[in-house]
């Protein structure tokens, strides 16, 4: 499998998470903050250059119903514009409550509310990016 990017998207960070080379195991990389979405989108292209990356995954911020509302309007335009400024192969992926994860698990090894902030979107990433790497695995 190859090496994969995962982007949790928001509108002021996003949260990155790198495949091992292997494509089997997720690994928190960064949060990269923003004021104007070019700025993020030559961050991810650099990563995804730096890091032999030829893939990259979006979350899709779907509901609990299963309906897609206007974050996920949002989230198909970023992998839209990523496709464009990379040139990679972008897939949109489920992420259902993967932020909400993140932050229960960060809480359960510790780290204070006030600590999680920035540090939530690349947990969140990971774990969005284990479970495309657990869901497409042969």
């Amino acid at each position: 499998m190859p090496r994969v990017l995962a982007v949790d998207p928001g509108t002021k960070r996003l949260g990155l998470a790198l495949s091992d080379p292997s494509g089997k195991i997720a690994f928190p990389y960064e949060v990269v903050v923003f004021g104007k979405l070019e700025q993020a989108l030559k961050r991810v292209r650099a990563i995804a250059i730096e890091e032999g990356v030829e893939r990259i995954v979006v979350g899709l911020p779907v509901g609990l119903s299963g309906k897609a509302g206007a974050s996920a309007e949002k989230a198909r335009e970023l992998a839209s514009k990523l496709r464009q400024a990379t040139g990679l192969e972008v897939v949109e992926w489920d992420e259902r409550l993967t932020t909400v994860g993140a932050a229960r698990a960060m809480h359960e090894g510790g780290v204070r509310a006030r600590e999680q902030r920035g540090r939530v979107d690349k947990v969140a990433a990971t774990l969005l990016l284990q479970a495309y790497l657990e869901g497409t695995a042969a």
